[in-house]
């Protein structure tokens, strides 16, 4: 599996060359080259991943890092397939690297959290609702900084000169179509957990089911006052990432606490 990580991180750095190409080039450039190495990249990363993940005849190991990168790929996945549509291309770099990070993470640092989905198909649409809710708002937090960026070259009069820069309006656009499509997701994952988990509030547990609850509240405090109070700019950019923090913490926080200051 150290040479099908190899090789992702290798379509991962060109994929990353291609798209800061296309980002900064002046003249219209052929997206061809960017898409064959994602594609790769994408391919061979869910290959290295799967092999991590699906351990034979012992369950599936979700430790925090291989968990982190899942989310990773489904998020360079759905950019990949959406950047045309929602003029993401400055946002591609960050999130192919960032894939890149947490491959080579999952990889080099070995992590283990067995589980039994098999026995349990509830647990897996929960976990699947809950990884794609994640998913959707961690994109949504990057068009947020996005936004923010955008925000203060206008304010500052300092309006950046790259080609592929999207106009603030388009940027706002998308991310209130992603925190609704992100919100539903997490509604759904909340919901299958009360309905499907008999142990959600357990000892040990109940902070996960809190923490994802609070940000679902942020995240519908932030849709509420986008509709009918006329929120934009700065504080639906707060909103969104206190909305990302407190869902990061749910999701990662209790993992990151027991599998590596403990460990």
């Amino acid at each position: 599996m150290i040479v099908i990580s190899v090789l992702a991180l290798a379509f991962y750095l060109l994929a990353i060359i291609a798209s800061l190409h296309l980002l900064l080039s002046a003249k219209p450039v052929g997206q061809a080259p960017l898409f064959a190495c994602i594609g790769l990249a994408l391919i061979a990363h869910g290959a290295a991943l799967s092999g991590e993940v699906l351990v034979t005849h012992s369950g599936q190991n979700l430790s925090m890092l291989n968990v982190a990168s899942l989310v990773s790929l489904i998020i360079s996945c759905f950019m990949t397939c959406v950047t045309r549509r929602f003029n993401g291309w400055i946002l591609l770099p960050v999130v192919y690297s960032f894939s890149a990070l947490l491959l080579a993470a999952s990889a080099l640092i070995p992590g283990r959290y067995i589980t039994h989905l098999e026995a349990h198909p509830q647990l897996l649409l929960h976990i699947g609702l809950a990884l794609m809710a994640y998913s959707v708002l961690m994109i949504a937090c990057l068009f947020a900084l996005q936004l923010a960026c955008l925000d203060r070259q206008l304010k500052t009069r300092k309006i950046s000169q790259l080609p592929a820069m999207p106009p603030l309006m388009t940027v706002e656009k998308r991310l209130f179509q992603l925190i609704s499509a992100g919100v539903l997701l997490l509604t759904l994952s909340i919901a299958s957990g009360l309905f499907f988990l008999e142990d959600m509030f357990a000892q040990g547990k109940s902070h996960k089911a809190i923490l994802s609850i609070l940000a679902w509240c942020v995240y519908v405090l932030l849709l509420w006052g986008h509709h009918t109070r006329g929120w934009r700019g700065r504080k639906v950019i707060t909103l969104s990432l206190i909305g990302s923090f407190i869902l990061t913490l749910a999701y990662f926080g209790s993992r990151f606490v027991k599998e590596v200051l403990l460990s």
